[in-house]
């Protein structure tokens, strides 16, 4: 999981040195997270379909590589060209990580232990945060943003290999079989929905973070690469706490409602950051406590109510829409940003979170109602 997507958090962190270095506009920047993400969009119903035919272990060692492939080609970008396609090529271990991984837990793990294991597991696209944040934008004050990424990819080869090695077997791949819809239907199209706004406001956040502390908050690069560390920190401890919460199905429906809202709050925080400064480290943590959390709360709510033998499919289809707002967000931000006004840039950001727990809500109280009638 922390290799699916860690091109995109390096490129977050390393934000201030690509515009400096590759002479990368922040509109540009905000383009790499929506083709990336856009990629992973398209590809994620395919992906589900993928994952539960040929299997988990197949599919990880794939993403791993693949992984590794799009670091590499980022760290040799001479300019632009090369670096979007290089994002274009992680889209694909981005629509592969939840199917497979969530398949895998489905296999192996026992009903009463999937929330907590889900939330350790959802956790380790934060830990991919806290890498490009901290170690890695350290490195590249020493080694470059090319060394730093190269670094990157060599971890990412070594894990496919332990990936190879390591994980059980799967089962003989299914190589034919009845199609099944591409439409999400039920909690899973509610899901589908609110992840498209949550992932609106978390790409931005991801992507301007180190930005905003840079260009607005007067940090240098390292530190300004350290917010995104702290919001990956608070990522994990959010995602394994409040995804053990969410085991116990009639607490899990309610929780991404209550999640979006503490997330809305985090969003205004970095708003008044632009006035009071240190509130921006206050707002990473509280980004990572609720809105990253509520990405793994809606991976736990999949898993519970995802139709026997569909797990990838539906996993797939939720995270699809989490992924085509990751490729929406950033570009609307990276307007108001290039023109300087960041405070407009958050209050969009609060207004997505909203969108995200209407949504939350009123399919927690129709889902109630259902169970009850």
């Amino acid at each position: 999981m922390a290799f699916s997507m860690m091109q995109l958090f390096l490129l977050g962190a390393l934000g201030p040195r690509l515009v400096n270095e590759l002479d990368v506009s922040p509109t540009v920047l905000g383009l790499t997270t929506t083709i990336g993400f856009g990629a992973a969009a398209v590809l994620s119903p395919v992906g589900g379909r993928v994952v539960d035919r040929v299997g988990p272990r197949r599919c990880l060692v794939a993403l791993l590589i693949v992984s590794a492939v799009a670091l590499a080609l980022i760290g040799s970008a001479p300019g632009v060209g090369l670096l979007l396609a290089a994002v274009a090529l992680g889209g694909l271990p981005q629509a592969l990580a939840n199917p497979a991984t969530n398949k895998a837990i489905l296999a192996t793990v026992p009903p009463q232990r999937r929330g907590s294991v889900t939330g350790m597991k959802q956790s380790g696209v934060q830990l991919g945060a806290f890498a490009a944040g901290l170690p890695l934008a350290a490195l590249a004050g020493v080694a470059g943003w090319q060394g730093a990424v190269w670094t990157a990819a060599g971890a990412a080869a070594l894990a496919a290999l332990w990936a190879a090695r390591g994980l059980p077997a799967d089962p003989p791949p299914v190589l034919a079989g009845p199609h099944s819809s591409l439409v999400p239907r039920g909690a899973i199209a509610w899901l589908a929905v609110f992840s498209l706004l949550l992932g609106c406001g978390i790409a931005s956040v991801n992507t301007y973070l180190a930005l905003y502390g840079a260009q607005r908050l007067g940090l240098g690069p390292t530190a300004a690469g350290a917010l995104v560390a702290v919001l990956g920190v608070a990522g994990v401890a959010g995602r394994v706490g409040w995804s053990k919460a969410a085991g116990h199905p009639g607490r899990a429906v309610w929780l991404p409602g209550v999640l979006a809202a503490g997330s809305v709050a985090a969003a205004l925080l970095l708003a008044a950051a632009s006035f009071v400064h240190p509130l921006a480290w206050v707002a990473a943590v509280a980004v990572g406590v609720f809105a990253v959390a509520a990405n793994a709360v809606s991976m736990v709510l999949v898993m519970q109510r995802a139709t026997p033998g569909r797990a990838g499919q539906d996993s797939a289809l939720v995270s699809a829409g989490f992924f085509a707002g990751f490729a929406v967000g950033p570009p609307l931000f990276g307007l108001l940003a290039e023109s300087g006004h960041y405070g407009t840039g958050w209050l969009l950001v609060a207004g997505e979170f909203a969108g995200a727990c209407a949504v939350a809500v009123c399919w927690a109280v129709r889902d109630r109602r259902e169970a009850r009638a």
